[in-house]
């Protein structure tokens, strides 16, 4: 094992769009940081098992469970655990307040960092047009998007079985996509003024599967990507600077982007 898969242990940790349920979810990789990353506060940032792919047809291999049953298992040895839902996993906005196997689930909440900073945590659906007032859109958008995972998985078996690295084809194809790129952009800059309506520092959002530490116009915005295309999660150092783990590229012993480093507010 090299030095940069070592067992980390950080003040907290941020996931979203694990997809659970689906045949893109990288469980595998999932399980694998999980075992290798720890911290005192877990936040599960929407969508982490979707219930729009499960209403149309079951899919759960042990795999899933496994992953269910690791962070369940963090909960029992003492990590505070915090579930935001997302539009995939809605039907729990109908359990906001209630504790599942010690698993707090809550619409949004408010993290403050070791540096003092606060940041609203949320998985971002509720400012995304085509998801609150076009839903049909949405779901004829998420099956296109299946439907490139699935071509995804198969490209990623033939690429493991050359020895080469993962690589993502619905990833790439957003980044071509002059729409898709100016999609992100606003996206971003709708959260961005929604921390500030807050009165916060930053926001840790998901949703938009494109991971990104940034800052706009003073705020702190953060996204933790997913776990079907990119295999990304933020972690929180216990000095308070962030950092953007790619795990698919740690496993192909690529080096890690550098972290962002917080700076005092002018």
């Amino acid at each position: 094992m090299t030095d940069q898969l070592k067992n980390r242990h950080y003040r907290a940790l941020f996931l979203s769009d694990l997809h659970l349920g689906t045949r893109g979810c990288q469980a595998d990789f999932v399980l694998d940081f999980l075992k290798h990353n720890d911290a005192e506060t877990i936040y599960l940032v929407g969508d982490i098992v979707d219930g729009w792919r499960l209403k149309k047809g079951w899919y759960w291999p042990q795999q899933h469970n496994d992953v269910v049953q690791k962070l369940l298992r963090k909960a029992r040895k003492g990590t505070r655990i915090v579930y935001t839902p997302g539009n995939h996993d809605e039907f729990l906005r109908s359990y906001l307040g209630s504790h599942f196997g010690g698993i707090e689930v809550v619409d949004y909440t408010i993290h403050q960092a070791a540096d003092d900073r606060r940041y609203l945590v949320i998985h971002g659906d509720y400012f995304d047009v085509v998801v609150r007032h076009a839903r049909w859109l949405a779901l004829v958008g998420d099956w296109a998007y299946t439907l490139a995972l699935d071509l995804n998985t198969v490209s990623n078996y033939v690429r493991r079985r050359l020895g080469l690295q993962y690589w993502s084809l619905s990833a790439w194809a957003k980044a071509k996509v002059k729409n898709a790129v100016n999609y992100i952009g606003d996206y971003e800059r709708i959260l961005a003024s929604e921390a500030r309506r807050h009165r916060v520092d930053g926001v840790i959002c998901g949703h938009i599967h494109h991971a990104a530490i940034r800052n706009i116009d003073g705020i702190e915005y953060i996204n933790s990507g997913d776990w079907v295309e990119s295999c990304t999660a933020i972690a929180e150092h216990h000095d308070g600077t962030f950092e953007l783990i790619r795990w698919t590229m740690l496993k192909d012993q690529v080096p890690v982007p550098s972290r962002s480093q917080h700076k005092a507010a002018a």
